[in-house]
């Protein structure tokens, strides 16, 4: 006889010979399931068995016999003898209870002369465990022997590893993060027959079989829930949220099909934002993390934490919209001061208007109105009327509320636009204006209306610093350029007194200003103008006197051609 037969004789009568060498040395149980018998005809017929037959199946079948192995592996600290008589419900691991009721139920009602019925399950102690259930006409109708065969991947007993767990439990149970444990051992199995099948890409396969992601939202089910988590979903008590994962995907559906993505693709874990609809109807920004079991963990511990972002992103929000209103003040407050210059800039086409005008209604009072000269002067006035327009639908645009607008732009038409708002200001403080634009260079992605408002602020600086200076032949150098890493480059030189050097590293913060009426925020602005843009600023001194600062913005994605590489 064998030593799983010599270890106990109550187990011999329905040994299976041929099942011998397969289960020598496993865990093996004999069970009385008489009092189960109103219930394993009652079965789930297909359905996902419920709690409540599970437990009358397993409740009612009574343990009469097992080996030292079984008794090691999910006996009660007492030993074998403590397990005798009890139901098998009061040791059986909770994750493949459903297992075990359902081949119970399955060899009990088949009348055959010998029954056996085979299934993987789960198992926090053994790998890839097969759990065999089987009746044989020799001992009854109402003996079930049970088996489970694989290696061992832990060699405490399930109820110390029960207790170790329960402990962990109780951990990540009071932790103030929101956490929940998810039983994803349906789509391990679906994802393993698609790998098998030759399925490489999840993504490309949802396209075909969208009814995947339904699948997945309901066969994935949250099974436990931390204090947290309950907060944090407005639940009354943990059970609330117990079931289908699909609760928590309902108002972002298209994380469902990126977890599956991630998992599938055998990644440890996703982590993404999404928006989250609770039990009592608000909807949160919340950042999800999942964490992926591997193998030899078990699918049913995949955990999701989540981190509820909706204040902070409120918040941000709120202060990226002072910081647009604190940029408009900025613009606004600086063409207040080029209102002289802006006035001119204006003026110029307004008074060729008046003039040519003028002159063609002398044309026309003529005794033989010359209609040649007269068409030609009111083609002079039609421009000059569309370039007035043009002139104050970009102030207006320089003063209007509105969101960031990204687009491709030539670096080199914002300097000219910049230009437009200061050039009569730099001339009547007999300042000589360089500027050297570069040819061909690569766009930019960019707000115009912010990269205009970076570049006159720069230059209304260099100006007033000249002025304040008192210096005869002020001059400003303007020039653009592509640096050797491939941005888009624009340096602006002065010859004024420069910047002391013990404010070098202050004058990008806010509310630095060395000028007895400035409020400190044009440069700072600038630097945030040029950070949200991918880029930056930094200043320094030239070594022949004057200040220098230098921006960079990357160039877009397609590359210039033709253009030589210059350092600037």
């Amino acid at each position: 006889m064998s030593e799983m037969r010599s270890s106990t004789s109550e187990l011999h009568a329905g040994f299976v010979p041929e099942f011998d060498a397969l289960y020598r040395g496993s865990p093996y149980w004999e069970l009385d399931t008489a009092d189960a018998r109103m219930f394993v005809g009652a079965g789930p017929s297909g359905r996902e068995p419920q709690a409540d037959w599970v437990g009358e199946v397993l409740g009612r079948s009574r343990v009469v016999g097992l080996n030292e192995r079984a008794a090691h592996l999910v006996g009660a600290p007492a030993g074998r003898e403590e397990m005798i008589g009890r139901p098998i419900a009061d040791f059986w691991p909770p994750d493949s209870q459903d297992d075990l009721a359902e081949l119970i139920a399955d060899v009990a009602t088949d009348r055959s002369p010998r029954v056996i019925r085979t299934r993987d399950i789960g198992s926090l102690l053994l790998q890839d465990p097969v759990l065999t259930v089987w009746r044989s006409h020799e001992t009854g109708a109402d003996t079930v022997f049970v088996a489970v065969r694989g290696a061992v991947n832990d060699r405490r007993s399930y109820w110390s590893l029960r207790a170790s767990e329960e402990r962990y439990r109780k951990l990540i149970h009071h932790i103030p993060n929101p956490l929940l444990r998810v039983d994803a051992r349906a789509m391990g199995r679906v994802f393993a027959r698609l790998k098998a099948e030759g399925v490489n890409d999840l993504d490309s396969y949802l396209d075909a079989h969208p009814e995947l992601l339904a699948f997945a939202e309901q066969s994935v089910r949250i099974t436990e829930i931390n204090r947290a988590a309950a907060l944090l979903f407005g639940a009354t008590s943990a059970t609330d949220l117990v079931g289908p994962v699909k609760c928590l995907l309902q108002a972002s559906p298209e994380t469902t099909r990126r977890v599956m993505v991630a998992q599938f693709d055998g990644r440890r874990s996703h982590a993404e934002v999404m928006k989250l609809c609770t039990l009592d109807g608000r909807l949160l920004d919340v950042q999800l993390a999942v964490t992926f079991p591997t193998p030899p963990e078990q699918l049913d511990v995949t955990v999701i934490s989540l981190d509820d972002l909706t204040d902070r992103l409120r918040t941000e929000a709120q202060l990226r919209q002072l910081q647009a209103d604190f940029t408009r003040a900025a613009r606004i407050s600086t063409l207040g001061e080029l209102a002289t210059s802006i006035a001119h800039e204006v003026n110029q086409p307004l008074a060729a208007i008046f003039t040519n005008a003028e002159t063609s209604l002398r044309w026309l009072a003529r005794d033989e109105p010359n209609l040649a000269k007269v068409v030609q002067l009111t083609t002079r006035i039609a421009a000059s009327a569309r370039h007035a327009t043009e002139i104050v639908q970009r102030i207006r645009a320089m003063t209007a509320k509105h969101a960031p607008e990204r687009r491709p732009l030539e670096l080199n038409e914002v300097v000219d636009e910049a230009l437009l708002f200061l050039r009569h200001d730099i001339e009547t403080r007999s300042i000589r204006l360089s500027a050297r634009l570069g040819l061909g260079l690569p766009r930019v992605i960019g707000d115009r209306v912010q990269l205009q408002q970076v570049i006159v602020n720069l230059l209304v600086n260099s100006a007033q610093a000249i002025g304040q200076a008192g210096a005869k032949g002020g001059l400003v150098e303007l020039s653009t350029g592509l640096s050797e890493a491939g941005e888009v480059v624009f340096v602006i030189r002065d010859n004024g007194p420069g910047i002391p050097a013990e404010d070098l590293d202050r004058i990008f913060e806010g509310f630095f200003t060395t000028k007895d009426e400035g409020m400190g925020l044009g440069l700072a602005i600038c630097q945030s103008i040029m950070t949200a843009h991918g880029g930056g600023i930094v200043a320094s001194n030239r070594p022949e006197g004057g200040a220098c600062f230098r921006l960079w913005l990357p160039a877009e994605p397609i590359a210039a051609q033709g253009w030589e590489t210059r350092p600037l």
